[in-house]
């Protein structure tokens, strides 16, 4: 695994007129899983597409390897990182392996005969996924679960150093929330894939983050080890929740326990 230097300057950036992203400076630990966390509309989503080149930025700029992503080709770009959004939509009418195959894209030639790694690459992304089996059905007919492995896996086909995943958990039942962040955590432990999420659930982060990046209004409040930053003071600053902070048994990282009006002593 080649690495590599991600790193956001100074960046501003929103949609149409309106900035939601305000001067975040940061850079991405390479070869570890970093986990994005913050209230509804501080601008998770919007930091992960401005670092993916989805949204340009009004100001400030995103580097990788010293040179602004802008001014690299699309298809060098997607050599290096790769990208699932936030609730994709799926084609009409396609199976899981031709949707799976659409991740090798950057690697082919145009009007260019599918090679041998083609093959190989979406092979072995199906099994990660372990929707080898599913290969030859139609999106259609899969589970949420299933369809989620299956769009993880036209990432992985895309074979990136750097993967960002914008949400991969929401609407998920806890069993899958929990296989999918393992699945992700062996590619990150087998192949060094540096790993970039957008989460919703904090103790879930802390778990499975070797970093974290905590937003607020569109500024960058906390990051560092989820054991070095994780007080109930930031998640009461981030969330507006009281809360209390304890040692998981299970996993030896921060466990957010959420203190509501009708239990607090």
């Amino acid at each position: 695994m080649t690495q590599h230097t991600l790193q956001a300057q100074q960046l501003h950036a929103g949609y149409e007129q309106k900035i939601i992203l305000n001067d975040v400076s940061l850079s991405i630990p390479q070869n570890k899983i970093s986990i994005i966390i913050g209230a509804n509309g501080c601008g998770k989503s919007t930091l992960l597409k401005t670092m993916a080149r989805l949204i340009k930025p009004a100001n400030g700029e995103v580097v990788l390897d010293g040179k602004s992503i802008h001014q690299m080709p699309p298809k060098q770009l997607a050599k290096t990182l790769g990208l699932l959004p936030q609730s994709p939509v799926v084609p009409e009418g396609i199976t899981v392996v031709d949707l799976v195959g659409r991740g090798r894209f950057p690697h082919q030639k145009l009007f260019g005969s599918w090679s041998k790694k083609d093959y190989e690459a979406v092979a072995e992304a199906l099994e990660m996924m372990n929707i080898t089996e599913f290969a030859d059905r139609n999106i259609d007919e899969l589970s949420g679960g299933q369809r989620q492995r299956v769009w993880i896996a036209m990432a992985l086909a895309q074979q990136t150093d750097i993967l960002f995943l914008d949400e991969p958990t929401t609407y998920l039942d806890i069993t899958y929330q929990v296989e999918i962040l393992d699945l992700l955590t062996d590619l990150n432990k087998k192949y060094g894939t540096t790993i970039v999420m957008v989460l919703h659930d904090i103790n879930l982060s802390a778990r499975y983050a070797d970093y974290l990046f905590t937003m607020k209004r569109g500024q960058l409040i906390a990051e560092g080890a989820p054991k070095d930053i994780v007080t109930s003071a930031l998640i009461k600053e981030t969330f507006q929740l009281e809360c209390s902070v304890i040692n998981d048994p299970v996993s030896d990282t921060p466990l957010i326990l959420p203190i509501g009006r009708h239990h607090a002593k």
